[in-house]
This record gives structure tokens, sequence and C-alpha cells, in this order.
């Protein structure tokens, strides 16, 4: 029997990997993963067996994952930023828990998230309580993403929005936007990154009105802020609301 190890990689530069990623990259035979950050890894992916699937393969990747411990192999699952968050973590243990494959050890190994990695690049969003929501209705109805914007919006949280929209999906931030303008001012802070840690990184602070109106795309990442959040010194910040 073998074992997995379920590995964010963070954004995909190398030094915003952990060293106990790297070091189970280089533990393990065998990466699994979509095709894509595969290749971010580069030379740690040299004398390994490289399973990969393109985007909707998940579940067939994690299959093949599973079938190659099962047969001795350790074996690395990588996913962008954390793989618990939007990864492939609870689809394996999913997988594991049907008893199907046998007791198979997992180790899951933290990354980078979006949320972190693009709040860095914007100043300090993230400062108080803050929310996060996918946009991709792939596997969730947007009935129920339309819910949860809803209630998040009125909290008053700071959003995040991993997949904002896509070939498939053109107007979904700019829906989920008309929402959050039920309960935010058109003025209110926000910003938006792209390809963190990669080529082509870029970022913008904007406003809410303006964010509705703007062409995005899966590999960025937005955030909506709350009424602490403001502009300073060209950083979007969100106080806490100590004596400055």
């Amino acid at each position: 029997m073998g074992n997995i190890f379920l590995v964010g990689i963070g954004p995909g530069d190398r030094e915003n990997m952990t060293p106990r990623a790297v070091s189970a990259i280089r533990e393990c035979d065998t990466i699994v993963g979509y095709e894509t950050y595969i290749r971010l890894l580069g030379d740690m992916t040299e004398k390994k067996t490289l399973i990969s699937t393109g985007m909707t393969g998940e579940k067939e990747r994690c299959i093949k994952a599973i079938t190659q411990a099962a047969g001795g192999s350790r074996v690395a699952v990588i996913c962008s930023g954390d793989s618990g968050v939007y990864g492939m973590a609870g689809l394996i243990y999913e997988l594991i828990g049907t008893g199907e494959y046998g007791d198979i050890p997992v180790e899951v190994i933290p990354g980078i998230t979006a949320a972190n990695s693009g709040a860095a690049l914007l100043g300090a969003p993230l400062m108080n309580d803050f929310g996060v929501i996918s946009l991709s209705d792939q596997l969730i109805p947007w009935e129920r993403i339309c819910q949860r914007i809803k209630h998040l919006a009125a909290s008053d949280m700071v959003m995040v929005f991993y997949n904002p929209m896509s070939r498939h999906r053109p107007d979904t931030l700019r829906k989920a936007c008309d929402i959050i303008l039920e309960a935010r001012d058109e003025g209110t802070v926000c910003g938006w990154v792209k390809n963190v840690g990669r080529d082509g990184q870029t970022s913008q602070i904007t406003t809410l009105g303006q964010l509705r109106d703007t062409e995005l795309d899966m590999l960025c990442t937005v955030y909506i802020g709350g009424t602490d959040t403001v502009v300073l010194d060209g950083k979007m910040v969100t106080t806490r609301g100590y004596d400055v």
C-alpha cells in the first residue's frame, strides 16, 4: 500500500510553495493533477510518473491517484492554492470513504489559497471578517450561489469571488454585482487580481459600480469591500477599528 499527499502548490511559483509541499513532491514517485498545474512544477516533475486530465476531469483524476496509491505508489495530488479550498482534498476523502479502495494513508499539505495571495497584491483587504464564494455553477446551482451572495452582501463582510466569469458564464460577475448593489453603495471599494505569481500578473483597485462592467476570467480573484474598506496610498485596506 502506498500513500497520497494532497499538495497545495499556492499560486504556482516556487517561492510561494511551502517547504513541506516541495518535500512531498520530491518524495513521491507519481504526480497527479490538472495539466496546467503540473507544468507549473517545472523540473520538479523529472523522473516522476505524470497523470493529468483537463478541466471537468476531477473525479477521473482522483480515482487514478487512489488506484496508483493502492498499488503501492507514493502519489502527490497537486492543486493550485490549497487542496482543501475548492481543491481535490474533499473528493479524495469521499472516494476513499466508500471503502472500495482500501485504507490508504492521506496527508493534506496546505498551500496559499488565492484569497490570500491576491489580497497581498492589493494591500490588506481581509483584515476583518470575510467570506469566499465561487461563482462557478458547475457543481452548485446558480440559485444557491445567489442566495449566498445576497446574505453575505447584507452582512457587510468583505467578499471574495473565485471563478468570477468564463466563456460559458460571461455574465455571472455582473449578476453578482447587481445582487450586492442592493445592499452596498456603487462606490464600495473593490479589487481584482489575475495570474498571481505567474506570467502576466496584474491587479487593480476599482469600485463596485465599475467592477460590474469589468471583463475578467477564471484566472482572476475578485474582492468586494465593506463599509470599513478604504484606499490608503493606493492600497485596498479593511480597517479593524484601531485608534490611529
